[in-house]
């Protein structure tokens, strides 16, 4: 079986969506392991006592890290038949999470809502594959 016979024509976005999606992980990562050494906060520990500033920092990249999963799943589910409706949804879920980590890297939290407009991106993936789902068990 030849994926790329197999793949939507313009899965390659998904891909690139992906890549993008890796490149912004790697971001927030090397964020955190500046704020360790700036701050002196030694591994394993996850949050400082004295430092709120790299509390936001580290909770930016745990945050993003709990929800990426799921959002890979409907990401995938929803670019197997909607692949570019789901790359620019992703790339909005992607970008959003930047502006989340920008504004919580302010120290002040309430700016990580900076970021509140990836839920047009998550929540977009969500419904396609809810679609894709009702379309698979003859409903729509």
């Amino acid at each position: 079986m030849d994926p790329l016979t197999v793949l939507p024509s313009n899965f390659g976005y998904v891909i690139l969506t992906y890549l993008y999606s890796w490149i912004m992980l790697g971001y927030l990562a090397v964020k955190v392991g500046g704020a360790r050494k700036k701050y002196n906060v030694k591994y394993p520990t996850m949050y400082s006592d004295k430092e709120q500033v790299f509390n936001c920092i580290q909770r930016a990249h745990q945050n993003t890290l709990e929800v990426y999963p799921q959002w890979l799943v409907f990401q995938t589910i929803a670019a197997l038949v909607y692949p570019l409706s789901a790359s620019v949804l992703g790339d909005i879920w992607v970008t959003s999470r930047f502006s989340y980590a920008w504004g919580y890297y302010t120290g002040d939290p309430a700016k990580r809502m900076n970021g509140a407009y990836g839920y047009i991106g998550y929540f977009g993936v969500i419904i396609l594959s809810i679609s894709v789902a009702l379309q698979l068990l003859g409903f729509l």
